[in-house]
Order: C-alpha cells, then sequence, then structure tokens
C-alpha cells in the first residue's frame, strides 16, 4: 500500500536559516500517512468512529539532508504488511529536485476508544491493506 502527497515548506515550519526543523518531519510522517488512508477511502477519524483509536508508539527518522523554505516536498508513504497488534507505516521525503531527505518508520497501535485497552487492528483496516499491499 502506497501513497504520495506533496506539501509546500511554510515559513513557520523554518528556523532562521531557512532549514526545516527536525521536528517537523514527523509532522510530514503523519500527513502522508493520513492522506494515505484517506485516499484508500478508510480516513482514521472513520476508524476512530468506530471504537477503536490509533496512538503513536514509536517514531524513526534518519535525516539526510534538508527541506528549505520555498521547498515543494514529496511525502512516499507505505504499509509493506497487514497489521494484527500494531502498524508500521514507512516514509520517505524527497524535494522538487528528487533529493532524499528523510526516511522513517512510525509504529502505530490499536486500542479500545472507551477501555484503552490494547485490540487487534480492525478487520476493515486489515483487509483494505491486505487488498492494496502491492499498490
Amino acid at each position: 500500500m502506497r501513497s504520495e502527497l506533496e506539501l509546500a515548506i511554510r515559513y513557520y515550519e523554518t528556523d532562521q536559516m531557512g532549514i526545516v526543523h527536525h521536528s517537523n518531519y514527523v509532522r510530514f510522517f503523519e500527513c502522508g500517512r493520513s492522506d494515505m488512508m484517506q485516499k484508500y477511502g478508510l480516513p482514521i477519524e472513520v476508524i476512530e468512529a468506530e471504537g477503536v483509536m490509533l496512538p503513536v508508539v514509536s517514531v524513526e527518522a534518519h535525516y539526510k539532508t534538508p527541506a528549505r523554505m520555498g521547498d515543494i516536498i514529496r511525502i512516499v508513504s507505505r504499509i509493506e504488511k497487514v497489521p494484527m497488534a500494531k502498524l508500521e507505516v514507512f516514509s520517505e521525503i524527497y524535494n522538487r529536485h528528487g533529493d532524499l531527505l528523510c526516511t522513517g518508520k512510525v509504529v502505530l497501535g490499536f486500542i479500545d476508544s472507551v477501555t484503552r485497552h490494547p485490540v487487534r487492528c480492525p478487520e476493515k483496516l486489515a483487509a483494505l491493506i491486505g487488498e492494496n499491499l502491492d499498490s
């Protein structure tokens, strides 16, 4: 399962040198992940409305070269396997020249929205990912 999203770098995301602050890449990962779920027809808010929340368990980011003020970045998000107890979303961020800026992985858990206890991946989400693993 794969998706791409383009975003313009905004002034507030940069420091005085015009370079994107490292903390914003986690936000970019989330933008890509949310956009991917929307494009595949199962936005995260629908999963939450059905009683399952997806808290972030861990985040990895590997910085290669900085994004800069005025850049248009391309966020590539991928899910490589059907989740059971956790969902792994891989991300790559490129600038308009195709330079790799950052790679990352976000691991999400599944919890019942009422009890806050861990649950398995919702069947609807597992089926959607399974049907689209090669896309």
